[in-house]
C-alpha cells in the first residue's frame, strides 16, 4: 500500500505543541522503509561535510550547511521527505542531549562568582537585544529570540534546539536557515577578528579568554580563537564557552514555559523532553562517572547528530523565500553580535581578573 502523505511539507522542527498536527489522524504513517532514502542523502551531504572539515580546517557545521544548501533541489522528491524530516528532528533532539557530555557543574563554578554573573548577562541581554531589534525591524518576537539565542548560546546548534522548542508556525524554515547562515559567516569573521582586538589591548590571558569564550557564536570556533591567542587563553575560552552552552537548556525551558497553547496545544509545563536530557546528562557527568571514552564517542555521535540535522535543514530550506526575505533578519543577527562583543569586551576589560 502507498503511503499517504500529507500535502504540506513535513514540519522541520519538532511539533512539540500540536501547531502542525492536532489531529492525529493526519499525521502521516509509515514503516522504518519509508525513511531510508532521505536518511542516505543526509548521511552523503553529512560525511562530506566531515571530510571537508578535517581536511580543511573549516567548521562543520558551516560546510553541513553549505552542502545541504547545494542538495536543496532534492527537496522535490516526496520521497525524501520522512528521512529528511526524521534527521532534522529527532536526531537533533538526541544531539541536543548528548551535548551535556561537554559540560560540568564544576567548570562553571570554576570561573568564579563574577564571570558567571556576567556570562548570564550577556546571554540574557544578547536574546533581548535580538527581540527588540526584530521588533523595530518589523519582524516578529520569536525570530528575535531565535536569532539571538543563536548569537548568545552557540551558534547553529543552539538555533536549532530553539527553533525545536518555537515550532515551525512560530519559525519557518526559510528564518532558520537565514539564522544559519548568517550566524557561521559571522562567527567565523569573530574568530578571526576577536583575537586582534584582544591583542590591541594587550589582555592576559584570563581576559582574553572571557572575551572570546563570551562573544564567539559557535563552540569550535570560540575554542580556535582562544587556542590562537594562548594556551592559556584557549583554556578559559573553553570554560565560559561551555558555560554558554550549559545555558541552552534553561533558556530552552523558560522559552518553551512562555509559549502560549493554541488548539491542540501538549498538556503540562511545556518543558520538551530533551532539555530535561540535557540536564541529567550534564548532571551525571558533572560526577565524573562517565568514561573518557564513552564521553568522547557522546561527543562525536553529538556532532555527528547536530551535523546531519543542519544538513537536513538546509536541503529542505525553500531557497525562494530565503532571497525575498531581504536583509533585516541578517541585521538583527548583527545587532545581536555587536552587543554581546560590547559586553564581553566592557567584562573582560573592567570586571574580569
Amino acid at each position: 500500500m502507498a503511503t499517504k502523505y500529507p500535502k504540506r511539507p513535513l514540519p522541520m522542527a519538532a511539533d512539540l505543541y500540536g501547531d502542525l498536527y492536532s489531529d492525529i489522524e493526519t499525521a502521516p504513517k509509515r514503516d522504518w522503509r519509508g525513511y531510508v532514502p532521505g536518511l542516505v542523502v543526509v548521511a552523503m551531504g553529512t560525511l562530506a561535510a566531515g571530510f571537508l572539515s578535517d581536511h580543511y580546517g573549516v567548521p562543520l557545521t558551516l560546510m553541513a550547511l553549505l552542502i545541504g544548501l547545494a542538495l536543496n533541489f532534492l527537496s522535490a522528491d516526496a520521497r525524501l521527505t520522512p528521512g529528511l524530516a526524521f534527521a532534522s528532528r529527532s536526531l537533533l533532539r538526541w544531539g541536543i542531549v548528548l551535548v551535556g557530555v561537554r559540560i560540568t557543574a564544576g567548570q562553571i563554578i570554576a570561573l568564579g562568582p563574577v564571570a558567571l554573573l556576567c556570562v548570564v548577562a550577556i546571554v540574557a541581554a544578547t536574546m533581548g537585544a535580538g527581540v527588540l531589534a526584530a521588533r523595530r525591524l518589523g519582524q516578529d518576537s520569536a525570530f528575535g529570540v531565535l536569532a539571538g539565542g543563536a548569537v548568545a548560546i552557540c551558534g547553529a546548534s543552539a538555533a536549532m534546539a530553539l527553533a525545536t522548542t518555537l515550532g515551525e508556525k512560530r519559525t519557518s524554515q526559510a528564518q532558520l536557515t537565514l539564522v544559519l547562515v548568517g550566524i557561521s559567516a559571522m562567527s567565523a569573521s569573530a574568530m578571526m577578528l576577536y583575537p586582534l582586538v584582544a591583542h590591541a589591548f594587550h589582555m592576559s590571558d584570563l581576559k582574553a579568554g572571557f572575551l572570546l569564550g563570551a562573544a564567539i557564536h559557535d563552540v569550535a570556533q570560540a575554542l580556535g580563537a582562544g587556542y590562537s591567542y594562548s594556551d592559556g587563553a584557549g583554556g578559559i575560552a573553553a570554560i565560559v564557552k561551555l558555560t554558554r552552552v550549559a545555558l541552552l537548556a534553561p533558556v530552552l525551558a523558560v522559552v518553551a514555559m512562555c509559549l502560549p497553547k493554541g488548539e491542540g496545544a501538549a498538556k503540562g509545563p511545556g518543558v520538551p523532553w530533551f532539555v530535561i536530557g540535557f540536564f541529567v546528562l550534564a548532571g551525571i557527568n558533572s560526577f565524573g562517572v562517565i568514561p573518557p571514552i564513552v564521553a568522547t564517542g557522546a561527543e562525536k555521535a553529538a556532532a555527528a547528530m547536530l551535523a546531519a540535522a543542519v544538513t537536513a535543514t538546509a536541503i529542505r530550506s525553500p531557497l525562494s523565500q530565503l532571497l525575498e526575505a531581504g536583509p533585516k533578519p541578517l541585521i538583527i543577527i548583527g545587532v545581536a553580535t555587536l552587543v554581546a562583543f560590547g559586553l564581553a569586551l566592557a567584562a573582560a576589560l573592567f570586571l574580569i581578573g
